[in-house]
């Protein structure tokens, strides 16, 4: 692999299973021998993924208030700290699952100046067998469905994720399958040899993309992080806390006419911790963690939601429905809004040779 550490971009929609993936292929990658890290990144603060990659013993640095595209220099920053600290040799970063232009804005830049500190991988783009076949509808949500055709658009690679869920796929013209699923461990060793051993192409395409419909699209969605503690009574166990709460924010949610694009929950406590997650309204939960960890009185629950509305009333519907919990409920922060038009610090129009 060389001396200089392997930049690993891995994108794709909200909930298409981005950082289960990572935590899948940091553990495969440590049974090689090779250490490896992760940073996530997001619109805001509190993220449920990087307590999640934490809590699975995954090396973890985080860029918030913005896409990376949006904060070059700070992706650049916690890569170099997780060096001098970890010293892994491959870094897998997660951009914002509403963010595109990809290429342009952080790959073609790092190619160019990084170049001798960091060897960066394709961008893989993950897509949800269930999300690709909403986004295909033509009665879908526009502004979300131009999210998601554009990530595919600049990706060098596209997986299917989840395999392990669906045994039929829509198909993505002029793109080759491939299917993966961070649950098993299928196909992520073939997907680490793809990616790795410099068999494509690292950031081989440009967008061509309207900046002002970009930021309407984003801007169609709220965006809410919080974090809370709960003194409950009687105590639960991290399912039975996990778990209703999701269930109610979907049912409430659904109520007031938004349209979640994902929303996820974890909750830790002195036993074990648990993180229940979806990307649609009514959607099957996605459920890791230590579903066998008994009841305990302490939690400390991380809520991120992303849906297309008001955030007023996903503010209203999210202080609800902690008010309902049976205990004593502090929020600890919470924060909601929409997320500011992109701005990238750096964009390159064209692909800077390998």
């Amino acid at each position: 692999m060389g001396s200089r550490p392997t930049l690993v971009p891995v994108g794709g929609f909200l909930g298409s299973g981005k950082t289960s993936l990572i935590v899948s292929a940091a553990k495969f990658l440590g049974q090689r021998g090779i250490r490896a890290a992760a940073i996530l990144n997001d619109q805001g603060a509190e993220l449920v993924d990087t307590a999640f990659a934490e809590a699975s013993d995954v090396f973890a640095g985080q860029v918030v208030g913005g896409c990376f595209c949006c904060h070059l220099s700070q992706l650049v920053d916690v890569a170099g700290e997780i060096l001098r600290v970890h010293s892994p040799e491959v870094i897998f970063a997660e951009p914002v699952g509403s963010c595109t232009d990809i290429s342009a804005t952080v790959l073609q830049p790092l190619k160019l100046e990084y170049a001798g500190e960091f060897r960066v991988a394709p961008y893989t783009v993950l897509v949800d067998s269930e999300r690709a076949r909403q986004w295909m509808d033509p009665n879908t949500d526009p502004a979300l469905a131009f999210l998601f055709y554009k990530q595919i658009e600049e990706a060098d690679i596209v997986c299917f994720s989840k395999a392990d869920r669906f045994s039929e796929f829509p198909s993505l013209p002029g793109w080759p399958a491939r299917y993966l699923s961070a649950k098993t461990g299928d196909g992520v060793s073939a997907w680490l040899d793809d990616i790795l051993g410099g068999r494509f192409r690292a950031g081989g395409k440009i967008l061509e993309i309207d900046y002002e419909r970009y930021a309407r699209a984003e801007a169609a969605l709220a965006w809410l992080n919080c974090s809370v503690t709960v003194e409950s009574e009687p105590p639960v166990s991290p399912g039975w806390m996990a778990g209703p709460l999701l269930e109610g924010l979907d049912a409430s949610l659904t109520a007031m006419g938004f349209t979640i694009a994902h929303l996820k929950v974890m909750d830790a406590s002195p036993s074990g911790g648990v993180k229940a997650s979806i990307v649609r309204n009514g959607g099957e939960p996605s459920v890791q963690g230590d579903l066998d960890a008994p009841p305990e009185t302490l939690h400390e629950i991380l809520l991120n939601a992303r849906a297309a509305g008001s955030p007023d009333d996903l503010r209203r519907v999210v202080e609800m429905r902690l008010a309902a919990i049976s205990g004593r409920v502090t929020i600890r922060s919470l924060e909601c809004f929409r997320p500011s038009p992109p701005k990238p610090e750096r964009r390159l129009d064209y692909v800077v040779a390998d």
